[in-house]
């Protein structure tokens, strides 16, 4: 992932030298394992947790020689280990190393990410709260619907949220295994308890049935549970680019002192965080049918999965890491705009009263057929008309004026009676 899109605290973990460091921390915890079961002297294990060591460039250089990194590292941590070294990847093969350090940058990285996610939680939470009853349009195909809350639309991204933290507990959980089951995964040149006590050390579980590498299944769920997560991040990023058009303008990306919208028009304000997390999301779900690719290895393993995923897990890892950031910061800023919510919601006269207003028809005996044509007479005298106004149209149809009164209709144009059962998505949400 470039710099651009980086930051840190994940940008640590994918490093070379984060890598490098993940397989030390396997390949002494596998001698660590080998000592308490007696395969390796005390004095032995001592002077590699002593002196076991790496040169990122000095790896770089064996591998050209050896065309073989895991070789190139090994040989690199003996120069410095001495004779003890000839205990270090006893009856471990390099997937042993790579698959299980891996796991170890995954497991953090899904760490960071629950951070993050819980952050954004706490962000919507208090601002759907705020806005529990700021009244606003609800829109189905785009089209004006019925009266809704601000709240309510943050309630449906709250929701969202807690199910894509779960989403990435229930990961974590799955991504956090190990294996230290050598060449085939038979356990022919080592013990399974070495497999057991590393992975303890380590803080993972031993894989259950493990090949020579650990199943992509496990990784392509990795990179489908990051994709999901960005899809609803472009989700609420839409939702707000949407909002904030000249000719809605419900809400808006906060714009600070000295911000620029455009090198030609002085007057833009654009919703470019927003729309950088509609691009973002786009890499991730390119990532899904790469991952899923991975999935049918040759027989026991090959090595067609390891070049994509040198690219592909850090940059899925690094880029949802920022989007998470990104929206945090972008909700902590947005601005609401009550006023232009309930300008835009009593748009032609209450047209979108219409439901209730056919209702209340049926209600006082006359068919639904019937009520229904009247109502959407009225309507689309109304739609798309400068001047307007359904509620006067039905207040001058006098077949629906001998059935109703006007506090009856009084009734009908009252928006607030569309909140009246929203207590109960306030209650599940602890909004």
């Amino acid at each position: 992932m470039i710099e651009r899109y980086t930051l840190p605290e994940m940008g640590r973990i994918w490093t070379e030298n984060a890598k490098f460091q993940s397989w030390l921390k396997v390949e002494i915890a596998a001698c660590e394992a080998n000592c308490s079961l007696g395969k390796m002297p005390e004095a032995a294990l001592k002077e590699i947790r002593l002196n076991a060591k790496f040169e990122e460039s000095r790896i770089k250089e064996i591998e050209k020689e050896v065309k073989h990194d895991v070789i190139a590292f090994l040989t690199n941590i003996n120069e410095y280990v001495g004779d003890s070294g000839r205990y270090i990847h006893v009856g471990m093969t390099s997937s042993d190393v790579l698959d299980t350090g891996l796991s170890l940058q995954l497991k953090d990285s899904c760490e960071l990410l629950l951070e993050e996610i819980k952050k954004l939680e706490n962000e919507v939470r208090s601002l759907a709260r705020k806005h529990k009853n700021t009244l606003m349009i609800g829109r189905s195909h785009a089209i004006h619907g019925e009266p809704i809350s601000f709240g309510f639309k943050l309630a449906g991204w709250l929701a969202e949220i807690l199910r894509d933290k779960k989403r990435l507990l229930i990961l974590k959980e799955s991504i956090s295994i190990g294996q230290i089951s050598g060449a085939m995964g038979t356990y022919a040149n080592t013990n399974p308890e070495i497999e057991k006590i590393t992975c303890e050390l380590l803080g993972l579980k031993p894989d259950t049935a493990s090949t020579q590498v650990i199943s992509r299944d496990r990784h392509a769920e990795y990179v489908q549970t990051i994709a999901l997560i960005g899809a609803s991040l472009d989700r609420f990023a839409t939702e707000i680019r949407n909002l904030q058009r000249t000719d809605v303008l419900e809400v808006e990306e906060g714009f600070s002192k000295g911000q620029k919208g455009s090198s030609a028009m002085p007057h833009k304000r654009n919703p470019i965080r927003s729309e950088r997390v509609s691009g973002l999301s786009r890499i991730l779900r390119s990532y899904v049918v790469t991952a899923l690719e991975n999935v049918p290895l040759w027989h026991e393993r090959d090595i067609s999965h390891s070049s994509n995923e040198r690219i592909m897990l850090p940059d899925v890892s690094i880029c949802l890491h920022f989007m998470l950031r990104e929206m945090k910061e972008i909700i902590n800023n947005l601005k609401v705009y009550p006023d232009n919510m309930l300008k835009n919601l009593n748009i032609y006269g209450g047209v979108i009263f219409s439901q209730k207003v056919l209702l209340l028809l049926v209600e006082k005996g006359m068919s639904r057929e019937k009520a229904y044509s009247l109502v959407q007479k009225s309507a689309h005298q109304a739609w798309n008309n400068e001047n307007g106004n359904f509620k006067e149209n039905i207040e001058g149809d006098q077949e629906i004026m001998t059935l109703v009164s006007e506090n009856d209709l009084k009734v009908c144009f009252d928006p607030s009676i569309h909140l009246n059962n929203l207590n109960v998505i306030w209650d599940k949400l602890s909004i």
